[in-house]
């Protein structure tokens, strides 16, 4: 009995830093997401830098990550991103759908 109530307590507390490390595995960091055209290109780095690609011009962009809430800015734009299921989704003029390749 008191080991099925300590493996309760134990799957609560992971369950509790999951939700504080942004969603548990909806981490960009460390991620690259592309669009299945290879139009568009973003490597988050951990420290807050990306490598977007859009084209054949590549630029260095800063982000912050909120859960599941991306707010990526270059040169002095911010597009906001969200997070999904192995996806990033963006405004459809700039970003559009990108999905995690890595």
């Amino acid at each position: 009995m008191r080991t099925t109530n300590r493996s309760g307590w134990a799957a609560a507390a992971v369950a509790l830093v999951c939700l504080g490390l942004a969603g548990c595995g909806n981490n960009v960091s460390g991620h690259t997401y592309a669009a299945a055209d290879g139009s568009v290109t973003i490597v988050f780095a951990s420290g807050g830098t990306a490598n977007v690609t859009m084209g054949p011009i590549p630029v260095t962009c800063t982000y912050t990550q909120s859960g599941k809430q991306v707010n990526l800015t270059c040169g002095g734009q911010t597009e906001i991103l969200t997070v999904g299921d192995g996806t990033l989704d963006g405004p459809q003029e700039t970003v559009g759908h990108l999905t995690k390749v890595k």
